[in-house]
């Protein structure tokens, strides 16, 4: 599950309080005056920690448990929430890791009757609440190519961090771009519009074709962050800096609609090889 491991990136939606309704509206308004609000850092911790005792638990009881909390931020005085949702989502990680695998191996990974119990509680959950969505897609391991085409190079926001005593994590590295849900949906359909015309892979036009249906299920005035989250603490300063993947997927979409297929490729590439050199980290060892 995303939420187990530390070393995973976030594409996260943060929308104002005034998209929410009826009794989520009440929860929101009641937690934003309690003000015990985590922040990034702190939250994703919360929930690795809660997901790890959960996987270590006796089976069925592999979901983890954490409050209903949200990440919170404000942009020209207007409160942004982005709720966790954090057992719908992993009930949704624990069918999308057993669904590519055999089933007798899918059951040594994740036994049947936790998947069962986490399918029953996420089929009741979207029941329960037909209107509701999940604001946070995360993936380990790697950022998802199709992130990077609704954001842009100079959204992008690096910090190195400082020493955390004698470990060998920093505490406030990160890399994350933030933009406007408007500009994320223009960026988005302009590239699906460029990939129809230029490239023969359904597998790449569909990536993006989902992420344009995600992002127009939520509120217009929303924002948009993709966060490089753990995956910061598997690159170097200089790599960190260097990595400008917005920047090269622009060019290479750019490159495409000009009938240039060299330059795309090589922009596409440079891509590709970041997020296999982070990838390979995990059967490193």
């Amino acid at each position: 599950m995303p939420v187990v491991t530390a070393f995973a990136a976030h594409l996260r939606v943060y929308e104002p309080l005034a998209a929410f309704d009826g009794a989520e509206r009440r929860h929101w308004e009641s937690y934003l005056r309690a003000g015990n609000i985590p922040s990034v850092a702190g939250g994703l911790a919360m929930e690795q920690a809660a997901s790890v005792r959960a996987v270590l638990g006796r089976t069925p009881t592999v979901m983890p448990v954490v409050g209903e909390h949200a990440f919170v931020t404000e942009v020209d005085g207007v409160t942004l929430l982005c709720p966790w949702r954090t057992r719908v989502r992993a009930a949704e990680a624990l069918g999308d890791f057993r669904d590519p695998l055999p089933e007798d191996l899918a059951d040594v990974f994740v036994p049947r009757v936790a998947a069962e119990v986490a399918e029953d509680e996420l089929e009741q959950w979207r029941l329960e609440h037909p209107d509701l969505r999940t604001h946070i897609l995360s993936s380990t391991w790697q950022v998802p190519l199709r992130w990077f085409v609704a954001v842009e190079a100079d959204e992008r926001e690096v910090a190195l961090g400082t020493p955390a005593g004698g470990m060998t994590r920093v505490t406030g590295r990160s890399l994350v771009y933030r933009t406007a849900m408007s500009r994320a949906r223009r960026r988005t359909a302009r590239a699906l519009e460029v990939l129809r015309r230029t490239v023969d892979d359904g597998v790449v036009t569909a990536g993006v074709e989902d992420l344009g249906r995600w992002l127009e299920e939520f509120h217009p005035r929303s924002l948009v962050e993709l966060d490089y989250g753990g995956l910061v603490h598997l690159l170097d300063d200089a790599e960190l800096r260097q990595d400008e993947s917005a920047r090269d997927i622009a060019e290479a979409l750019t490159a495409l609609d000009a009938g240039d297929p060299v330059r795309a490729a090589g922009a596409y590439n440079r891509v590709t090889a970041r997020m296999k050199a982070l990838q390979g980290v995990e059967s490193a060892n």
